[in-house]
């Protein structure tokens, strides 16, 4: 597509809500494009991608797909839609065909700081409430931090579980940003799977909660996706 993209998707991880992109959100809304925070339940990958595709089909023109986290395998399959323009990677799972995230996280690089993930519960997983800030939002205000942690969303083993059928990185642009001190993801494996997607990658220090503490260079990246032409 040679056209500007003017519409932006963005799409939560596990854990917590959308409320998160605020920050992303009110700058790219300040810019004129047309942003729409998508609240994925979570529960399974497939309702979480129908819930994407649900806003992509109310979409007026080429779109920028965002995922963050968990949000990136959402986008992987969700990114097949025809509106999608370009897909943004924010320290993000990007499985590849037959890939569930639970396959990508089997197997952590040597030294890798381990999640606090407490085991599930009545299908659902949390993050223990006194690791979260150290793990997710190291670089959030001690009061931030704390609030995502006493408001977790649920998140269903089943999501977890799921498989993408068909990369869409495949055939879009895309763009990633690694996050070197993020210690939900190690900084390796999100190396990895942006090479492997073929995608543009841009690094900057922060905790995994980037897209709540750096909503400047998270929407710097989406406007670098949203512009025709060269992207590399």
């Amino acid at each position: 597509m040679n056209t500007e993209a003017r519409n932006v998707v963005l799409v939560h991880g596990g854990f917590v809500d959308g409320s998160g992109w605020k920050g992303v959100y009110d700058l790219l809304t300040a810019d004129g494009y047309s942003v729409t925070v998508v609240q994925n339940p979570t529960l399974s990958l497939a309702g979480d991608v129908a819930a994407t595709r649900m806003v992509l089909d109310a979409q007026d023109g080429p779109t920028v797909l965002v995922g963050h986290s968990y949000g990136g395998a959402v986008i992987s399959e969700a990114g097949n839609h025809e509106k999608v323009s370009a897909l943004v990677y924010v320290t993000a799972f990007a499985p590849d065909k037959d890939e569930s995230v639970n396959m990508l996280i089997a197997d952590p690089p040597p030294g890798a700081p381990v999640p606090p993930i407490l085991p599930p519960r009545d299908g659902f997983l949390f993050l223990d409430r006194e690791k979260f800030a150290a793990s997710f939002a190291a670089d959030l205000p001690a009061d931030e931090a704390r609030f995502l942690a006493d408001s977790q969303v649920p998140w269903g083993v089943n999501a977890l579980d799921g498989t993408v059928t068909h990369p869409a990185w495949r055939d879009r642009p895309t763009f990633y940003l690694v996050v070197t001190e993020d210690r939900m993801i190690p900084p390796p494996a999100q190396r990895a799977m942006a090479e492997r997607a073929g995608a543009a990658v841009t690094e900057t220090g922060g905790s995994h909660a980037v897209y709540v503490s750096k909503p400047a260079e998270v929407a710097a990246l989406v406007r670098r996706a949203a512009s025709p032409g060269p992207r590399a």
